[in-house]
């Protein structure tokens, strides 16, 4: 039986914390102090944490104590702004956009200012900024932003992604129009169809599978518009691609950008959709394909 309950978290620190274990500027001690509390969160006993961590016993009860006191803010030895460092964008994107863009209660803000996310990340207010500018990112209005695409994608179909294609060049996310209205609002709430190629896919078998799931998600979500955000343009090369268009006029493909990574991008969309599907389904497995999906956050 466990000592004691499972942590609470303040509102909208889940993401804040998860980020700060990500972030290559923050001193090791403050990214055990966040792995402590989020386990703490998840349940384990403070034992059990003590253990995983390597650190004592009364470390994990003192830093779980001033959380539940200050928040954040308590775990101390934040970085200090101006330090030379790489920062992990895709987890800054998340942690402005994640919970609407809204700021936890305690913080009595509508929105995020770059001071603000510096401080609950620990990093430079201007390193916030550059990400903000660079990415197109503006907290007071977080419905405007895009996923930088070539074509442009539309706002807000980042958080609505419906399938995934893992095949080398043709890495593909499927993403949805969010349509609120009537009975097509419980689409949203359907699996994820992910598909991963198997070896030699790129060569012969890739558009074939490529296919076969943009017709699994056109059947699961058949009013919306979909968007397929490409690794490459090689899909739009491929004549059986372009006569699938032809017949699923409301499908559009768009390829990433030359100054944006299309793994970033579709990290962006998985972590903030996340939390909107309730299960994860294959909709076929490839000969020699022996394990599974892989669309999880990939580790930075």
């Amino acid at each position: 039986m466990r000592s004691v309950p499972a942590l609470r978290l303040y509102e909208g620190d889940r993401a804040r914390l998860e980020a700060l274990t990500r972030m290559s500027t923050a001193p090791a001690g403050l990214v055990r102090r966040a792995r402590i509390v989020l386990l703490a969160a998840e349940g384990a006993s403070n034992t059990e944490i003590a253990a995983q961590l390597r650190v004592s016993r009364p470390t994990v009860i003192k830093w779980r104590s001033r959380y539940t006191d200050s928040g954040i803010a308590a775990l101390g030895d934040l970085p200090r702004p101006g330090r030379p460092a790489t920062v992990d964008e895709v987890a800054v994107l998340v942690a402005t956009l994640a919970d609407g863009a809204r700021p936890p209660a305690r913080l009595r803000a509508p929105y995020w200012s770059s001071r603000l996310l510096a401080d609950e990340l620990g990093i430079a207010h201007s390193t916030v900024a550059r990400v903000w500018r660079k990415w197109g990112v503006r907290p007071h209005r977080p419905e405007t932003f895009q996923l930088p695409s070539v074509p442009p994608l539309p706002p807000g179909v980042h958080r609505g992604v419906v399938g995934v294609f893992r095949a080398s060049s043709w890495n593909a996310v499927v993403l949805r129009a969010d349509e609120r209205t009537g009975h097509r609002a419980e689409e949203r709430f359907r699996p994820l169809l992910v598909d991963r190629a198997g070896p030699g896919a790129d060569c012969a078998s890739a558009p074939a599978a490529f296919l076969n799931l943009l017709d699994a998600v056109a059947q699961a979500h058949p009013y919306p518009r979909l968007h397929v955000l490409m690794n490459g343009t090689g899909a739009m090369r491929s004549r059986g691609i372009r006569e699938w268009l032809l017949r699923n006029p409301r499908v559009s493909l768009h390829h990433a950008p030359a100054t944006r990574s299309w793994a970033d991008l579709t990290e962006v969309s998985l972590r903030l959709a996340g939390a909107g599907h309730r299960s994860t389904s294959s909709i076929h497995r490839h000969p020699g394909t022996t394990h599974g999906p892989d669309v999880g956050p990939r580790p930075l």
